[in-house]
């Protein structure tokens, strides 16, 4: 460890990954750290040797820490890459010190980084809280090599210890990167029930597994801090909801008191940012304005507008805006984020011939606009609930429940408000598009997925995206307010989800009028008469059932045994008369015989 204090450090650094999602949440998250300052963020090594060579003279010192990813973690060649850059970076910059942020967990490899000077290794997925103080110690002269545990003991000098080390470690990187999936999957909302068990069940196992891994592979001293910091796991108890207490307890994200207040939105757009690598395929039943896009140009857009809200909280937190202000402001906020989407995805200069007409297509979609506001923006819900949470830390009342501000299920309420806001300012985006600039072949080739980019399939998905709004308008939405609830959009691993949530909408019940209302008076006149209706059917359906087996069914039977009987009794005189008719003729050839003898 150095010597030189922590807080004394002013930590600027530079960022290469070629993962832009990854650098985007990790720089969200880090940007909010007091005296800890993002440089630049690049994705390759020939743009990080131009950033260098333009900021990094040891004169300048304005880049003490470079982090990076080794190669793209795909193949051995480009970790050799990889490799070969580190050797770069330390022979033009011997100043600056590394930290390998990857996730590339292999002895071997960790091992070769290390010999060409690289200061510390941390894995991917390793916590805001436990990341930042690594930094520090690294950028101000430190080493971290002991992977996710969070303690710095000095290895010993004996082969033996420090093979039986690398397997310990080699084998916790892999339990955690397991650990975090199936925690990830376990947060999902609507799990069923037996996934939660199955997933539950696998959690405790891999906590025991770690437990087990940390003792038998480490020295005793090492034993000692270890069963400090990771308890046994508890044995499996099944819950209604398939998890423990102990273990809800454990998955609880505490706001660590290093962080500054911006932290708490930190973690909601690094969990945001981090879902956007999921597919992004729509999997319910209701048709997207985005899912006309190519996936890339799709999470390209979402990834505009997460980084626009987060510019937009900065900016309300400078202006000191006060949380009654927030609802006056909504829509004007809702609709600033709009039209700085659009400007940036399609670009401020892009233009397009329509016909014998050279257009600008922001300049255009922004004038014919109409409808986006009334139809999208204006009715996403919570906004209001999720801009108080992350800019004044307010306990969230969602689904009729109060979570506390920085626990892990209201961080995972706000993420799902969050994901609902940008798909549905993401379909804003597509809207004016689809109605006024759809069959351009230039827009076609740019920005659709290849199914949806012949004529006959745009006009056709232009359709059901009619249909959905006038469904919406008069009977789904009437339904939702009626019921009191709210769908929202939401990423899951397998593509984009909806979910339902309670929340109390009796103003808008009280403005709905015409068709809607008729609607809402429908429902609670099927209702009333629904229960009513089925005991009717019921006592009417019991009556035919007891007709049908108790008289018709007793009378037909009676019936058919009587034909039944009748048949079987002339079969047997039909048997007596043939017998009897048999038995006098053999009588009467015996006496025939006795005669002429």
């Amino acid at each position: 460890m150095s010597d030189r204090p922590l807080s004394s450090l002013n930590l600027q650094f530079l960022l290469i990954d070629p993962d832009p999602i990854f650098r985007l949440g990790l720089r969200v998250a880090l940007e909010t750290i007091p005296h800890l300052q993002v440089v630049a963020d690049v994705p390759t090594d020939t743009a990080a040797l131009q950033v260098l060579a333009e900021i990094a003279a040891p004169d300048q010192n304005q880049v003490n820490l470079i982090v990076l990813e080794l190669g793209n973690g795909s193949s051995s060649e480009s970790q050799q890459l990889g490799l070969q850059f580190c050797r770069q970076l330390k022979a033009l910059y011997p100043h600056i010190p590394i930290l390998l942020l990857s996730a590339i967990s292999t002895t071997e490899m960790l091992l070769a980084a290390k010999n060409t000077g690289v200061n510390g290794y941390c894995p991917k997925g390793i916590s805001i809280s436990e990341l930042v103080p690594i930094m520090q110690e690294i950028a101000s002269g430190g080493y971290y090599w002991l992977g996710t545990t969070g303690i710095n003991f000095p290895l010993s000098n004996l082969p033996f210890a420090r093979l039986r080390n690398n397997i310990r470690l080699t084998g916790i990187n892999h339990i955690n990167n397991n650990l975090s999936a199936v925690t990830a999957q376990l947060k999902i909302p609507g799990l069923p029930l037996l996934d939660k068990a199955i997933l539950a069940g696998q959690r405790r196992e891999l906590l025991a597994a770690r437990w087990l891994v940390n003792n038998l592979l480490s020295a005793p001293e090492e034993r000692q801090e270890i069963q400090k910091s990771q308890p046994l796991p508890l044995p499996i108890s099944y819950s209604n909801s398939a998890i423990s207490k102990a273990e809800s307890q454990q998955m609880q994200t505490v706001v660590p008191p290093l962080l500054s207040p911006k932290a708490l939105q930190s973690i909601i757009f690094t969990s945001c940012t981090n879902k956007l690598q999921f597919s992004l395929q729509n999997l319910t039943d209701i048709p997207l304005e985005i899912d006309i896009l190519r996936e890339d140009k799709k999470r390209e857009l979402l990834y505009i507008i997460l980084q626009k809200v987060s510019q937009k909280l900065d900016e309300l937190r400078s202006s000191k805006v006060e949380i009654p202000q927030i609802p006056e402001l909504k829509n004007q906020i809702l609709t600033n984020l709009w039209e700085s989407a659009i400007t940036e995805f399609y670009g401020k200069s892009s233009r397009i011939n329509v016909g014998d007409v050279n257009i600008e297509i922001v300049t255009f979609l922004l004038k014919n606009a109409a409808g986006v506001e009334t139809e999208i923006l204006n009715k996403i819900p919570l906004v209001e609930d999720l801009f108080s949470y992350l800019l004044w830390q307010t306990d969230l009342y969602i689904d009729n429940t109060s979570y506390a501000a920085g626990s892990e299920p209201a961080n995972s309420q706000a993420s799902m408000i969050l994901e609902n806001l940008v798909i549905q300012v993401a379909n804003g985006v597509l809207q004016p598009l689809l109605n006024f600039l759809a069959d351009v072949e230039t827009i076609k080739q740019n920005f659709y997925d290849r199914h949806l980019i012949s004529t006959r399939e745009i006009e056709r998905f232009r359709n059901n995206l009619s249909w959905k709004y006038r469904l919406n308008n008069y009977v789904n939405e009437p339904q939702a307010i009626f019921e009191s609830r709210y769908e929202l959009f939401v990423f899951a691993p397998r593509g984009i989800a909806k979910i339902s949530i309670y929340s109390p909408r009796n103003q808008e019940l009280a403005k709905l009028a015409d068709i809607p209302l008729a609607v809402t008076l429908l429902l609670e006149l099927r209702d009333a008469i629904a229960p009513r209706l089925q005991s009717l059917l019921s006592f009417l359906g019991n009556g035919i059932v007891f007709v049908l087996t108790q008289i018709i069914g007793r009378g037909l039977g009676l019936v058919a045994r009587g034909i039944l009987q009748g048949i079987g009794s002339v079969s047997f005189t039909e048997k007596t008369l043939k017998r009897n008719s048999d038995k006098q003729n053999n009588n009467k050839g015996r006496s025939q015989e006795g005669r002429g003898f």
